[in-house]
């Protein structure tokens, strides 16, 4: 191979190489697209409805049809319909982690999504990095996603 072929192909190994290295993208939060890393509690204030969950390692669950799964933050509480139950407690908002609980008070009725709901009110409860984008709030943590919609 002569000097020039050898130096031609050595620039686009480094081309290749820097434009791979500038492509390992620094990660961020969705959030950021608004500007802002940190949260406030008036940004979260409202009604969130529920579009589907997702436990570490399992695939995403839509939100059963004909049930109503919402999350609501007011005040410095957060209260929850899981279909046919209530649950209601504290929450704490720091940047972008988001502690519910250190337990929530929920009422017991057998709904027909039981096994939905336990799902839903475990990956509620505790700490979740919140992020928001575009009127959805998405929850996640090492047990799983919640993904809203305003």
């Amino acid at each position: 191979m002569s000097n020039s072929q050898s130096l031609v192909c050595l620039l686009v190994v480094a081309s290749l190489a820097i434009g791979c290295a500038e492509s390992a993208s620094i990660p961020t939060s969705p959030s950021s697209a608004g500007g802002s890393l940190t949260l406030t509690t008036e940004q979260l204030a409202g009604t969130w409805k529920l579009v589907f969950l997702q436990s570490a390692g399992q695939v995403e669950e839509a939100t059963p049809s004909g049930a109503t799964y919402t999350l609501t933050f007011d005040n410095g509480r957060l209260s929850t319909r899981a279909d046919c139950n209530m649950c209601s407690g504290a929450f704490e908002l720091s940047g972008s982690t988001l502690k519910a609980g250190p337990a929530l008070a929920c009422t017991r009725a057998a709904c027909p999504t039981m096994a939905f709901e336990s799902v839903y009110t475990r990956l509620l409860s505790g700490e979740s990095t919140v992020t928001m984008t575009d009127g959805t709030l998405v929850l996640s943590s090492a047990r799983g996603v919640l993904k809203f919609v305003r």
